[in-house]
């Protein structure tokens, strides 16, 4: 794998250029960020000519000037916008902009500083992503290109931020794609293990480094807000509970009864210790494979007023789409099984590739399986920290359903 090259600022000498076909550039002048490989003019602007992470010009074939942006060779999407100013090449200057605009949005919708702070393509910083707790800051670098900027980026979040820590979570399956390596590691400050999170009115331990993702998911917090109305007096079943944000909620809530199940023990154990400081005592965990632990709950008769489903992602991918599709009607099926006679399920996909109708139909094939109706009654996307690129579907992926499940 090639070393990436270290990020240019302003002062650089001119960049190398990159040079679509003739009509490739229609969808990068109406917003898109992306450049596909099979768009490269590559014999004008051979790929391999450029080391992984560089940065270049993006033209089009009549040389009108598109952007500057990174490359990677070796990748589908070989190359992504950052910044369409001829004269601002991309640099330190560039992200401390970027993150400047990006915390105004957050500053305007938060009261406190736990957010996520840069989402990628739709802060202008794509490959980036950066979530705030406090005074630390998590961070994940997903492409070639940002991975060379993280000298930059490092320096930008401290002019803008000035954190206590920055820690790069730098994990994620997605890394392979780009020929990246996977590793943990702290760029500033002391290694911090975990750090405390207020949502709904709850205090919650939140791992800094050895989580899932960056340790939580602000992407559901409008979600799991609007979860609140429905379960007072209710019984809670939280599955994929991970830190328990949906069932130590219900509980604080006015939940009678709450069940969470996830197959992470040191999540659990992080999950026991919120309840105990919170003084939830409602709460009961089942360290389990989410469809055994339905089934085995269907089996003894348990019945909930509430159910909670927030898997992973089963569709990472377009070839995954059938097994993934199958997967998530399964697990719908179960979780009405355990569902009261008029009972309230809460159904979530982080999937991409499942789209919100593709997850409308799923509920309905899955509750004609088990002879019930299911309306759906309220929808649910990811918070407004996660703002969406209009031009860029891929950062739309997050869908809750609220839905009401009655005997048909």
């Amino acid at each position: 794998m090639s070393t990436p090259p270290p990020a240019l600022s302003n002062s650089s000498p001119e960049l190398p250029e990159l040079r679509l076909k003739p009509r490739e550039d229609r969808r990068i002048a109406g917003g898109h960020l992306w450049i596909f490989s099979n768009e490269v003019d590559t014999v004008r602007t051979p790929l391999t000519a450029f080391a992984t992470g560089a940065l270049c010009r993006v033209v089009a074939s009549n040389d009108r000037f598109l952007g500057y942006a990174y490359v990677n060779p070796h990748a589908l999407i070989c190359a992504r916008i950052l910044g369409r100013d001829p004269d601002f090449a991309p640099g330190k200057s560039l992200i401390v902009h970027r993150l400047q605009v990006a915390l105004a949005l957050r500053e305007k919708l938060y009261s406190q500083p736990f957010y996520r702070l840069a989402y990628g393509e739709s802060d202008g910083l794509p490959g980036l992503v950066l979530d705030r707790f406090g005074d630390v800051v998590v961070g994940q670098t997903g492409t070639a290109g940002m991975e060379a900027m993280k000298p930059a980026i490092v320096e930008a979040v401290v002019k803008v931020l000035g954190p206590k820590a920055l820690i790069w979570k730098n994990d994620s399956g997605a890394r392979e794609l780009e020929g990246l390596p996977s590793y943990v590691e702290t760029a500033i400050g002391p290694d911090i293990e975990e750090t405390v999170v207020e949502e709904n009115g709850v205090r919650f331990f939140v791992p800094m480094g050895r989580g899932q993702k960056t340790g939580w998911f602000y992407d559901q917090a409008y979600n799991r807000r609007a979860l609140l109305k429905y379960v007072a007096g209710a019984r809670v079943l939280d599955v994929f509970s991970y830190l328990g944000a949906w069932g130590l909620a219900a509980a604080a809530a006015g939940a009678s009864d709450v069940l969470c199940v996830d197959s992470s023990a040191p999540a659990l154990e992080l999950l026991q210790r919120s309840a105990a400081a919170n003084g939830l005592h409602k709460v009961r965990i089942e360290r389990a494979d989410a469809f055994d632990a339905l089934a085995a709950l269907r089996a003894a008769g348990e019945k909930f007023d509430v159910v909670i489903i927030d898997p992973p992602a089963f569709i990472k991918r377009r070839k995954d789409i059938p097994k993934g599709q199958a997967a998530y009607r399964k697990l719908n099926q179960l979780a009405m099984q355990v569902l009261s006679r008029d009972g309230f399920l809460v159904s979530c996909s982080c999937s991409h590739h499942l789209g919100l109708d593709d997850l409308m139909v799923t509920i309905q094939q899955a509750a004609r399986h088990v002879d019930r109706f299911a309306q759906v009654v309220e929808v649910g996307g990811h918070a407004a920290d996660h703002p969406i690129h209009p031009a860029i579907a891929e950062t739309r992926y997050l869908k809750s359903l609220f839905c009401r499940v009655v005997q048909d």
